[in-house]
C-alpha cells in the first residue's frame, strides 16, 4: 500500500487539550454514553464489535468463546476496587506480556493513571455498557471508547484479569488497547517500551544490563523516584527458548516490571534490593531474597512492612541487585521527560515534530549500505544553538518511529528495522545528493537498526546545522514515520524563504498554498536532460533519480510531491520511461505557468489539478 508524506515540515508539539475522539460517529463518550441512557439501552461499539474479527485476523479462535459483559459474569462488577494497583494485572490466554508489564508500571503513577484510565467510570446508576480510556499516538492523545462485552470461555475471563474477580478496569483498558491496534491478535509479542510510551508520550531509553554504567542502582532509583515507567527482560538464543523457565525460577524472553528499588539492614549491612513483578501474576525468582528465603528471617517486621514484603504467589519478589545484574539482561525505560537520569538537575526540555514518509521508488532509499539510493531518504534540517551550562557542545535526543505497524499486521506488515545518521550540513537549502554521501562521514548515528517501534539516542554535538536521515535499513520499505527531536531550551524556527517581490497578505497566502502543494519552481527550457541520467540509454531511468533530474531541469520539489509523481510515472522495477518523463515536465511546466497567471482573486486555484501528475 502506498505511504504519502502529509507533512514533512517541523513543528512543535500541540498544547495540552483533550483528547482526540476517534469514534466512527463522530461523537465523543460522554455523547454516546448519553444517547445510550435516553434510549435505555446499552452501547454496542460498531467499530470493534463483540466477534471473531476483534480477536484474530490470522486463526480461528481455538476454543469458541462467548463476548459477555462484566454483568454477566459476576453479580457485583466494578471498575476498580480497592484502588487500581500491580496486583490487578493477571496474564490470560493472549501474547501480550509487554504491555501487562506496562500496565503494571503504569498504576506506580496515579497521575497518569487517572490520564489513561479515567477514574469517573462505574458500573453505578448511570451505566450504559460504554467505557473510555485514552492513549497517545504520534503526538497527539486519542479517547477511544469500546463496549464492555469481553470474551469468555466457561465463565471466565479469556484474557487479562484481575486478581479479583470483580474488577473489570484492566480488561476493559487491553480491550480498548485492542481497538486501537485493530485486534487482540495484534497486541501478540512486543517491547514494554512501546506501551510506555503509548501511556505517557514519554522518552524511551533501553540499557543493556551487563553493559550498564556504574551508577546504574542509582539510575533506576532516580528513574522510580520520577515516576518514570520500568521494565525488564531476559534475552533468548532462540525461539525455542521462548518463555522457558530457568532453575531459579525466571521466563526467558518474558517482560517484567519493575516496581520498586530499596536497601534494607541486613546483618549489620545496607543490602541492595530490586522489585520485579511477572504479569503472569505467578512464578517468581526463588533465589536469595525470594519470598520465602532465609535471609527475610533477619529483617525486622516493621522493616519487612516497609517494603511491602509478603510471601504470597503473586508474581511480585524481591531479589538482590547484584543477582538482578547476573540474571537479567535488558532495562527499557520510559521518561516523563528526557532529563538524563545520570544528571541530578532538571532541565528545559523541546521536543520538535517531524512526520513523514518512505515510499518505494523515491524516498525509500535504505541505509548507508546502499549508497545509491541513500540519499533520497527524507532529510530534515537541525539548528543547534544552544550549548549546555558550561559545556562545549549541545544535548538532543533523535527517536525516530515507525507509525501504525502494529495495525497494519493484518495486512502482512511487520515492524521493519530503523535508524538514522546525522551529517555536518554543508550549507544550503536543496536535498544532499549522491556524491555528498559518498566524501562525508556521519558525525552521528543511532546504535542500532532493529526491528522496535522506535530508536531513540541521546547525543552531545557543537552548535551548528546538521542533516538527519531516517532511514529503513533495507531500500525500498515503505512506512510512515515520526521523528521528535528533544534539545534543551528553545529550538529557534526554521528561518522562512524570502519572497522575490513585495506581496500582499492575500497573496502571501495563496503562494503558501501553492508552496505546500507543489514546491517552488522554476522550468527551464530544456526537455532532454532526462540523458544525463539515462546510464544505460535504455530509454527510462530509476525513479530515485528523479529528484536529481527535475532539480537539473529547475525543479525543486517538497518529498509529497515527489512521491506523488513516482507513484504515476513509474513502474514496477522503479524505472521511469522517456515519455513519461516529457509528459511530467510539461504539467509541471503548466502548473507553474498557471500559478504565475493566476489572479489572486481566483479562487479556482485550489482546484488546480497538479495532485494528479
Amino acid at each position: 500500500m502506498p505511504y504519502l508524506l502529509r507533512d514533512s515540515k517541523p513543528r512543535p508539539p500541540p498544547l495540552p487539550r483533550e483528547a482526540r475522539a476517534t469514534h466512527s460517529s463522530g461523537k465523543a463518550y460522554k455523547e454516546l454514553k448519553q444517547d445510550c441512557l435516553r434510549r435505555g439501552s446499552l452501547f454496542e461499539d460498531p467499530d470493534f464489535p463483540a466477534s471473531d474479527a476483534s480477536l484474530f485476523f490470522s486463526e480461528k479462535p481455538p476454543v469458541p468463546f462467548l463476548w459477555k459483559r462484566p454483568g454477566d459474569i459476576v453479580k457485583d462488577p466494578k471498575f476498580i476496587l480497592g484502588g487500581a494497583t500491580r496486583t490487578d494485572i493477571c496474564q490470560g490466554d493472549l501474547g501480550d506480556c509487554w504491555l501487562l508489564a506496562a500496565i503494571a508500571s503504569l498504576t506506580l503513577n496515579e497521575k497518569t493513571l487517572a490520564r489513561v484510565v479515567p477514574l469517573d467510570q462505574n458500573f453505578g446508576p448511570d451505566y450504559a455498557g460504554i467505557f473510555h480510556f485514552q492513549f497517545w499516538q504520534h503526538n497527539e492523545w486519542l479517547d477511544v471508547v469500546i463496549d464492555d462485552r469481553l470474551p469468555t470461555f466457561k465463565g471466565r475471563l479469556v484474557f487479562l484479569h484481575s486478581a479479583e474477580h470483580n474488577e473489570f478496569w484492566s480488561a476493559l483498558l487491553e480491550k480498548a488497547y485492542a481497538k486501537l491496534n485493530g485486534s487482540y491478535e495484534a497486541l501478540k509479542g512486543g517491547s514494554t517500551i512501546e506501551a510506555m510510551e503509548d501511556f505517557t508520550g514519554g522518552v524511551g531509553e533501553m540499557y543493556e544490563v551487563k553493559k550498564a554504567p556504574d551508577n546504574f542502582y542509582e539510575i533506576l532509583e532516580k528513574a522510580l523516584k520520577r515516576c518514570s515507567m520500568v521494565g525488564c527482560s531476559i534475552d533468548t538464543s532462540s525461539a525455542a527458548e521462548s518463555e522457558a523457565k530457568t532453575p531459579f525460577g525466571l521466563i526467558k524472553g518474558h517482560a517484567y516490571s519493575v516496581t520498586g528499588i530499596d536497601e534494607v539492614s541486613y546483618r549489620g549491612q545496607k543490602v541492595r534490593l530490586i522489585r520485579i513483578r511477572n504479569p503472569w501474576g505467578q512464578v517468581e525468582w526463588n533465589g536469595p531474597w525470594s519470598d520465602n528465603s532465609l535471609e527475610w528471617r533477619l529483617v525486622s517486621p516493621p522493616e519487612q512492612k516497609r517494603l511491602s514484603q509478603t510471601a504470597l504467589d503473586d508474581g511480585e519478589f524481591w531479589m538482590k541487585f547484584e543477582d538482578f545484574k547476573v540474571h537479567f539482561d535488558k532495562v527499557e525505560i520510559c521518561n516523563l521527560t528526557p532529563d538524563a537520569l545520570e544528571d541530578s538537575t532538571a532541565h528545559k526540555w523541546e521536543v520538535t515534530i517531524h512526520e513523514g514518509s518512505w515510499v518505494r521508488g523515491s524516498t525509500a532509499g535504505g541505509c548507508r549500505n546502499f549508497l545509491d539510493t541513500f540519499w533520497t531518504n527524507p532529510q530534515i534540517k537541525m539548528h543547534l544553538t544552544e550549548t549546555d551550562d558550561g559545556q562545549d557542545d549541545c544535548t538532543f535526543i533523535a527517536a525516530l518511529m515507525q507509525k501504525d505497524r502494529r495495525k497494519l499486521r493484518k495486512f502482512g506488515a511487520e515492524m521493519l528495522s530503523i535508524g538514522y545518521s546525522i551529517y555536518e550540513s554543508p550549507g544550503g537549502d536543496g536535498h544532499l545528493n549522491k556524491d555528498f554521501f559518498r566524501y562525508h562521514a556521519s558525525k552521528a548515528r543511532s546504535k542500532t537498526y532493529i526491528n522496535l517501534r522506535e530508536v531513540s539516542n541521546r547525543f552531545k554535538l557543537p552548535p551548528g546545522d546538521y542533516i538527519l536521515v531516517p532511514t529503513t535499513f533495507e531500500p525500498h520499505q515503505e512506512a510512515d514515520f515520526c521523528l521528535r527531536i528533544f534539545s534543551e531550551k528553545k529550538p529557534p524556527n526554521p528561518t522562512p524563504s524570502p519572497q522575490a517581490t513585495e506581496e500582499t497578505e492575500e497573496e502571501k497566502q495563496f503562494r503558501a498554498l501553492f508552496e505546500q502543494i507543489s514546491g517552488e519552481v522554476s522550468a527551464k527550457p530544456s526537455w532532454n536532460i532526462f540523458l544525463q541520467f539515462d546510464s544505460d540509454k535504455s530509454g527510462s531511468m530509476s525513479s530515485y533519480e528523479l529528484r536529481s533530474a527535475l532539480k537539473a531541469a529547475g525543479y525543486q520539489l517538497n518529498n509529497y510531491l515527489l512521491q506523488l509523481i513516482v507513484l504515476r510515472y513509474s513502474d514496477e522495477q522503479f524505472q521511469i520511461e522517456f515519455d513519461d518523463f516529457l509528459n511530467c515536465l510539461i504539467r509541471l511546466e503548466n502548473a507553474s505557468r498557471v500559478f504565475q497567471a493566476l489572479s489572486v482573486k481566483n479562487k479556482e486555484f485550489i482546484n488546480l489539478n497538479i495532485g494528479e501528475v
